[in-house]
């Protein structure tokens, strides 16, 4: 590499910086300048709506009056006992067992708040999927008028510790009934909706009925783009291999016109998902974000819209649901045998395949006997690089002839500096390859079947949930970064933190690729590789580690330093120079039987060839 590009690679990194550091002061400009019209317009609202309800209760404004401020009047029912129930009083009910407290509101007979026992937030407070009022679930029904539950306060029916039975009754006769109940030991809330003795009130030409569920989910964790990056919205088609997902990380909305298994409001660790017994017609999904700087530290809004289909007739119509209220744990996701365990983010079909087959069992086993997960990451790294050492130590053998023959091919090189010679001169390569043993994949075929381990591992660490809020070293979040040092300010690409593992990593990353780069060719076309394999790749893996779980930046860290000493010792021990002529001397003397490979490629020159001497004439 010359001086003028190593100038202009320097230029460019300016040039990067300079514009990143200025649009990240104009967007925290504009998130300011936004957050506080917001707040002034809603202390003006909440002041104009205090002083409407003032002049109410001293009787100067009615309600065909809107004194400055929109009055939004409550829906009229033909029906008295639906009338008293948009009236009357709401109740909080619990229920619980010992892996959830569910708290209902008689008001729309919805979850009005779902806590999650055995874990806690990053701060150490009750670990609160929804909060209290953060959740708003509506049935809309014609029943001879349009009927939105969540406007009508139901009755208590029944009520135990672990199940609570509501109604809303009709003048006609007949009642709208929902139950809810927990089973010992599960995440997961049965449901049944019930329309009884409404036949005559629920025209028969009836046949869907909509419910409406928001949501809004509570930042949990450590790191807010962390958590951001890995929360999202899935939905399944019965009999798909995996659930569709969408919004991961960003505001999206997505109708759907085809029959839905379930769906599922997915944070980063916790999931609300919702199954019917007969499959949603449709749907409307739509999930928004809060900025960082939230003062009530929300994370997302979550919205779904669906219709499914009513079947009345009958003196009493259930319509059954489950909602999961619970962990994104692997065991505990794929154990309801719904393909629950699928919105569990693990890469692609060979990297989740990977990862369920090889990665999740030894995690697993490894953490029955171990507590400390930092010691189980080591156990299992040495673990994989001994599985995949025949690869290394056969991709270290071909590099090793190849610095072997480097003088023959040198003199190739010289034999053969014209390009109308190249066929001969790649031949003749061939030739030389065949007679030191050397496969022309040799070096790369045992890398690239280990991309796989690597990808699988980026994908494995910060979903699971195993990590989540375990100490080891100076990390307090395994599944969260590390920080030696907080800057108090958003610094462009790196955040506002130092990650010392990210560090580490790269550090380990760079030393590696300075050890490997000695044993690359002179030739002067890799001297670009070189660079972005020494410093390049260190420096980007550097920064996009800073933000993510530290527990995957200990790994490449680990997986660095282990190979490293393997490198050394295959190359000090194993593969020697001395070992390598004499491996290459016998190979010589044995007979040769060409590969398929080599077979085309000599078809090919012969057509080459015949076609330049064609050409000629």
């Amino acid at each position: 590499m010359n001086k003028s590009n190593i100038i202009g690679f320097i230029l460019i990194g300016i040039v990067l910086f300079g514009f990143s550091w200025y649009q990240g002061k104009q967007s925290e400009k504009q998130i300011a300048a936004q957050a506080q019209i917001d707040s002034i317009a809603r202390a003006e609202q909440m002041a104009a709506m205090a002083l409407d309800s003032a002049k109410r209760a001293a009787g100067l404004v009615t309600d065909g009056e809107t004194s400055g401020v929109k009055v939004m009047n409550m829906p009229a029912y033909k029906d008295s006992l639906l009338t008293e129930a948009r009236l009357a009083e709401a109740q909080i009910c619990k229920i619980g067992n010992d892996k959830l407290e569910i708290e209902f509101s008689t008001k729309g007979a919805q979850p009005y708040s779902v806590k999650i026992n055995d874990y806690m937030t990053y701060d150490s407070t009750a670990l609160y999927l929804i909060k209290p009022d953060m959740s708003d679930y509506n049935i809309s029904i014609y029943a001879g008028e349009s009927i939105n539950t969540k406007d009508l306060v139901f009755t208590v029916a029944e009520s135990t510790d672990s199940s609570i039975v509501m109604r809303l009754p009709f003048a006609q006769g007949g009642y709208i009934e929902q139950r809810y109940w927990l089973n010992e030991g599960s995440y997961m809330v049965q449901n049944e909706l019930a329309f009884v003795g409404m036949e005559n009130v629920i025209p028969r030409n009836v046949s869907f009925f909509d419910i409406d569920w928001s949501v809004v989910i509570p930042r949990l964790e450590k790191g807010y783009k962390n958590e951001k990056q890995y929360s999202k919205l899935d939905y399944y088609f019965a009999g798909d291999k995996k659930p569709e997902q969408i919004a991961r990380g960003k505001d999206q909305s997505k109708r759907v016109d085809t029959k839905i298994k379930w769906f599922a409001f997915q944070q980063q660790f916790f999931s609300a998902i919702m199954t019917p017994a007969t499959d949603f017609a449709s749907a409307d999904f739509d999930v928004r974000y809060y900025s960082e700087d939230d003062p009530s530290r929300n994370l997302m809004a979550c919205s779904a819209k669906l219709r499914s289909e009513f079947r009345g007739g009958s003196d009493r119509v259930v319509i059954p649901y489950e909602f999961y209220f619970g962990p994104n744990d692997y065991r505990t996701l794929k154990s309801y045998d719904e393909k629950y365990e699928k919105i569990i983010p693990l890469g692609g079909w060979m990297v989740a395949w990977f990862n369920r087959i090889v990665i999740i069992p030894c995690f697993d086993f490894l953490g029955k006997f171990i507590s400390n997960y930092g010691i189980v990451i080591l156990l299992m790294t040495l673990l994989i690089k001994l599985l995949i050492s025949p690869l290394t130590i056969k991709s270290y053998k071909s590099t090793a002839r190849m610095q072997v023959i480097k003088p023959e091919i040198d003199k190739l090189n010289e034999k053969y500096p014209n390009e109308k010679d190249a066929m001969k001169k790649q031949q003749a390569m061939m030739d030389l390859y065949q007679k030191a043993g050397i496969s022309p994949m040799g070096g790369c075929l045992p890398m690239l079947l280990q991309m796989p381990i690597l990808f699988a591992m980026f994908r494995f660490f910060p979903a699971s949930i195993e990590l989540r809020q375990q100490k080891f070293l100076w990390a307090d979040d395994l599944s969260a970064y590390d920080s030696i040092w907080d800057f108090g300010v958003n610094v462009p690409l790196l955040g506002d933190h130092l990650s010392l593992f990210a560090l580490l990593m790269a550090v380990t990353m760079f030393v590696y690729s300075k050890m490997s780069s000695s044993q690359m060719s002179d030739d002067p076309n890799m001297v670009g590789m070189k660079f972005m394999s020494v410093w390049l790749m260190p420096i980007m893996m550097f920064f996009i580690c800073n933000n993510l779980s530290s527990a995957l930046s200990y790994y490449y860290l680990l997986s660095n330093i282990i190979t490293m000493i393997m490198t050394w010792y295959i190359r000090k021990f194993v593969v020697t120079e001395e070992k390598v002529r004499n491996e290459m001397m016998l190979k010589a003397k044995q007979p040769k039987k060409k590969s398929k490979w080599q077979q085309r490629l000599e078809e090919a020159q012969k057509m080459q060839q015949q076609m330049q001497q064609q050409n000629r004439r």
